[in-house]
């Protein structure tokens, strides 16, 4: 593609050469640069961009992207605009020809469930014999392909790149998890959604956004960005006022509590199933989920809610609840040789941390055993707040690393331990998380229940910038055949 295309009508502050070279690809990291790819020099939170001008060039860039000025180089054209991250967005989505306007665009966004609510929501579309992509926290599923991603949300290049990978393989529904980051780093500025959903808000990534008003107005973005409809968790009170916004899309609401458009009623909760009655505006169903916990259940609403929209028969959506395969590291249950009753779950916020532990409070006729810990460099103020509800409904809690990354595990250990105090709350504080786990298994008798609890579908630890290999399955495996 012609670069003068590539720019297309963005404002350009100074170009610097030739506008009508052929360019065969974007970059912004220079170690992948190909020949004549286009270099964005975007400044980052650890790196900046332009110090890596000559190793670009080096590797074959022809054009380069540039917020500073810099001295003119032979070959190459440079395109100075006032900020790369927001053109990196804009020049993606022209290279790759905005290949989402192919296909059904879905964003869902919210504090807690993304993960859970695309995952139902792609089983429903397969069960009706639909095409479909997927990008997460567990990474992007194209077809039978999966492909790990670093964010919830990756930059707006590599978005473009799966977007581009699902219009080759057809794809009917593409799913995307929009993190507040994304919407905040303009990583889908260019990009237009036809739904958007909204689970719920609660306290996270303040270390980023430092209020909760922040926060909700960076998840309020991609409702602006809708032209079908939003779907809204009702019941959630930043969901109820985003129904009071002024919009030219409308919005259908779901809920348990109060009245919406799509409800549960006579709810039962079950250990590895919920039942329950779906209120569909003036219709009633008998629907069996196979998923437990009431934050499962407004997830599967979410999903129903938006294939209503997209017209599938109410048939195939309670076949594909029923039978719904767990969703990794999402209350997984863990099978082992001694029959113990192990869960892994995600759970890394105040409330996610709640909605498990009063699912699990309800089913536990032994102990209840908490491992857990918190991540670093991330949002301290919800430390102790994890420690208490943690304290609040276990029976034992033990307090371990998570992705310290380039914190002090100790440190967060004891901002967590806060909270266990205040409330005198039974607790351990182990700090190697594998030692946590074996404790756990060993104290651990056939009536009580251990959650693992941070993680989820991680497959790695996060130490000082390194991810070690760290699979809470396998540890779990090898420490019961050690017993």
């Amino acid at each position: 593609m012609k670069l003068k295309d590539i720019l297309g009508v963005y404002p350009i502050l100074e170009i610097i050469g030739c506008l009508e070279k052929d360019i065969t690809g974007i970059e912004h990291n220079s170690k992948k640069i190909k020949k004549d790819n286009l270099f964005i020099a975007q400044k980052g939170f650890n790196h900046d961009g332009h110090k890596f001008i000559d190793d670009a060039i080096k590797m074959g860039a022809s054009a380069i992207v540039v917020e500073d000025n810099i001295e003119p180089i032979e070959g190459i054209t440079i395109v100075r605009v006032a900020n790369a991250l927001d053109s990196l967005a804009y020049f993606s989505g022209k290279f790759y020809n905005l290949p989402w306007k192919e296909m059904e665009f879905i964003g869902i966004t919210g504090t807690n469930g993304k993960t859970s609510t695309s995952y139902i929501l792609r089983d429903i579309f397969i069960n009706n014999k639909n095409k479909v992509g997927l990008m997460g926290t567990i990474g992007a599923i194209i077809g039978d392909t999966h492909i790990p991603l670093l964010n919830t949300t990756p930059d707006s290049l590599e978005i473009e790149r799966n977007l581009e990978k699902m219009r080759e393989g057809k794809v009917d529904y593409s799913i995307m998890e929009v993190s507040s980051h994304a919407l905040d780093l303009k990583r889908v500025r260019y990009m237009d959604f036809n739904i958007g959903i909204f689970t719920n808000l609660s306290s996270e990534h303040l270390d980023y956004h430092k209020t909760m008003k922040n926060y909700f107005k960076s998840k309020l973005k991609l409702f602006s960005k809708t032209n079908k409809f939003n779907i809204i968790n009702i019941d959630d009170p930043y969901g109820e006022m985003i129904t009071h916004k002024k919009s030219n899309i409308p919005f259908i609401t779901y809920g348990i509590e109060r009245p919406a458009h799509i409800r549960a009623s006579n709810i039962e909760y079950f250990l590895h199933k919920t039942t329950f009655t779906l209120n569909i505006f003036e219709k009633k169903e008998d629907v069996e989920l196979n998923l437990p916990g009431k934050f499962n259940l407004y997830n599967a609403l979410a999903a129903i809610s938006c294939s209503i929209i997209y017209g599938v028969d109410l048939g195939v959506i309670k076949s594909s609840l029923k039978n719904i395969k767990p969703i990794k590291g999402r209350f997984e249950f863990i099978k082992n040789s001694e029959n113990l009753n192990i869960i892994i779950d995600f759970a890394h916020t105040p409330n996610g941390l709640e909605e498990v532990l009063k699912t699990l409070r309800s089913f536990t006729t032994g102990k209840l055993i908490v491992v857990f810990g918190a991540g670093g460099n991330r949002d301290k103020e919800k430390r102790p707040l994890m420690g208490e509800i943690v304290g609040k409904f276990s029976d034992l809690a033990i307090i371990t690393t998570d992705n310290p990354r380039f914190e002090d595990p100790l440190h967060i250990i004891d901002d967590i331990a806060k909270g266990m105090k205040k409330g005198k709350f039974n607790y351990l504080e182990i700090p190697d998380r594998i030692d946590a786990i074996e404790y756990a298994i060993k104290v651990c008798e056939k009536e009580d229940v251990i959650l693992i609890a941070g993680k989820g579908h991680e497959e790695f630890i996060e130490i000082n910038g390194e991810k070690l290999p760290f699979n809470e399955r396998k540890i779990i495996s090898d420490i019961i055949k050690e017993l």
